[in-house]
Parts: C-alpha cells; sequence; structure tokens
C-alpha cells in the first residue's frame, strides 16, 4: 500500500497592516486634545496625504472623508479639558493615542506615532517618527483626522461660546483670543492648567 503523507494547509500570514498614528490640539488654551489611528489601504492609495498643518482648511475636508471612505481602518479618540488639567497635556495626549489605536477594527501589526514619545499599553510593537506627519502617509492621514475632528470642535465651541471666537482661533493663544479671554474670562471650555489661563485666574482672585 502506497502511503500518502498528509497535507497541511498553513495558515495564511497575518496582513503587515501598519497604523499611523498623531495628534491635534495640544497647543492650543482650550477645548480637548485629540488623536487619531489609521490604517491605509495599499489597494486604495490617496493622493496628496501631507502634514495636515500645510494643507488649507478645504483640502484637509476632502482628504478626511477619502481617508474615511477608503482606509482599512481609523479611529478618532479625545481627551478633555478635564482630563488634561488633570494629567497635564502630554499625558492627556498619549491617552487618547492608546484609545484611539485600541479602538481600531482591525489590529494592526505595527504601529508609527508622530514624535518622540510612544503611549503605554499599546496593542502592538511600535516606533515613535519623529515628523512623521510629513514622512509617513498613515501618519499623515491620522493628521488630517485628527485635525478636522478638532477643527469641528471649535466651531461646535464657537457655537456654544460667540464671544471667544473659536471659529477664527480654535483655541490657540492668538492675539484675538487672549483679548476674549481678558474680556470675558475664561469659559468653562479653556485650560485652568495653562500659564496664560491660570494667570488670568489668579489675578481675579487676588
Amino acid at each position: 500500500m502506497i502511503m500518502q503523507p498528509e497535507l497541511f494547509t498553513a495558515p495564511p500570514p497575518a496582513p503587515d497592516w501598519i497604523a499611523g498614528v498623531d495628534e491635534a490640539g495640544r497647543g492650543p488654551l482650550a477645548g480637548p486634545v485629540f488623536a487619531a489611528a489609521v490604517i491605509l489601504d495599499p489597494d486604495r492609495p490617496i493622493e496628496g496625504l501631507a502634514d495636515s498643518k500645510k494643507l488649507s482648511a478645504r483640502r484637509r475636508e476632502v482628504l478626511a472623508q477619502q481617508i474615511r471612505e477608503r482606509a482599512l481602518a481609523w479611529a478618532i479618540a479625545q481627551a478633555d479639558v478635564e482630563t488634561i488639567d488633570r494629567v497635564n497635556i502630554l499625558q492627556a495626549t498619549l491617552l487618547a493615542m492608546s484609545q484611539a489605536c485600541a479602538a481600531l477594527s482591525r489590529p494592526p501589526r505595527l504601529i508609527l506615532v508622530d514624535g518622540n514619545r510612544l503611549p503605554a499599553g499599546l496593542p502592538c510593537a511600535a516606533r515613535a517618527v519623529i515628523g512623521g506627519d510629513a514622512l509617513e502617509p498613515a501618519i499623515s492621514a491620522a493628521s488630517i483626522l485628527a485635525k478636522t475632528a478638532r477643527d469641528a470642535c471649535c466651531l461646535a465651541l464657537h457655537a456654544q461660546y460667540p464671544g471667544y471666537a473659536f471659529d477664527q482661533h480654535k483655541g490657540y493663544g492668538t492675539a484675538l483670543h487672549l483679548e476674549r479671554l481678558m474680556q470675558f474670562g475664561p469659559c468653562p471650555a479653556h485650560r485652568r492648567s495653562f500659564a496664560p489661563v491660570r494667570r488670568l485666574l489668579q489675578d481675579t482672585q487676588a
């Protein structure tokens, strides 16, 4: 009798999905900090991905829609003002990044994070990439989603607190924003732990 060798079918290798991660809103005096994680689909490329800060608002919105439609997976998370004031802006940013990665519908094999720090508790191997939003398409995509989500939040803050002109300065410490802060005082959306807001509160309590 001729013995036939048993045939074993090896499981297919896990896809080499790479997630890019970036944040928006570390520097402003008000509003949450946002983070996004994106796994791009190599079969559905998106032209024009770049650091979100170098794109016009209109171009960011167009690309954000394409990312949401074509990416294999994407997620956006935020850390609110109370969290920022409690744990500091760096830790709040890392927390939002970690939450965005955890919310991805597909598990990545590698996570690329813009900057020089990695969040704790990531689900796979990770690497920090300084200037990654201009170097890695997945990080560029994440920067665009985070920025557009943050800008939408600022428009909502403007509707809630129109006197502060959040639609114009997006929470950053511009001359207009500081002028309105002096005029009206901080609103609930302002970060009490940030120096200009903290000093103003100290002056009013003196």
